[in-house]
């Protein structure tokens, strides 16, 4: 399941390229940017008292938002707040649900070349926040490389599709009932938004 949802936004993303129009550039310009999407979550572990067994994870979705400014027409600065939630199991048993709030800061590199759609690839510094249903989680540090288009249909507008894996520390997550998890934050995200320009 989780390579069919990567391949889908793999593919959806290319559908970007199809216009023409000149695109300005980004220099001193700010915007807000929308997302949603699917998140592909790495399994973690469970300590038993036999030994560490496997938590699964499952596909989740994901949204959220923030901000972009245009240092200069290829280097862009970005604020990205995202949310999601999904079902973490040990041996078919629902173990609860993790809950991360993810605080990403970075830079993009952009590749304009006169065309309304312009690739970029980025990377950063993440503050994940976890919680968990069952007991609590610790907040850890990541690092993240995204790369992706945006589709300018207008100065002002753009559609944007991305592909981003981050990379964290492990967090542990302390159960109310039953053993530790070493939760595992790392993921792959697949998204799809708009941006809007303000100037």
């Amino acid at each position: 399941m989780k390579k069919v949802v990567l391949l889908f936004c793999l593919v959806c993303m290319t559908t970007f390229v199809a216009g023409n129009a000149a695109a300005d550039d980004l220099k001193g310009r700010f915007g807000v940017t929308g997302r949603l999407g699917f998140l592909v979550p790495s399994d973690s572990e469970v300590d038993y008292p036999d030994g560490k067994h496997v938590a699964e994870t499952s596909t989740a979705f994901i949204g959220g938002g923030g901000f972009i400014y245009g240092v200069d027409n290829n280097i862009a600065l970005e604020l990205d707040v995202t949310h999601t939630e999904f079902d973490m199991k040990s041996g078919g048993v629902k173990l609860g649900t993790v809950e991360t709030n993810n605080l990403s800061i970075g830079a993009q590199y952009r590749f304009p070349k006169n065309s309304d759609v312009v690739p970029y690839v980025g990377g950063g510094v993440d503050v994940l926040v976890n919680d968990f249903s069952a007991g609590s989680a610790d907040t850890v540090f990541g690092l993240h490389l995204s790369g992706g288009l945006d589709y300018f249909i207008t100065r002002e507008f753009a559609l944007t599709g991305e592909l981003k894996g981050v990379a964290a520390f492990d967090a542990d997550i302390n159960r109310t009932v039953g053993t530790k998890i070493n939760y595992d934050p790392s993921s792959i995200a697949g998204t799809f938004g708009v941006r809007v320009f303000f100037n």
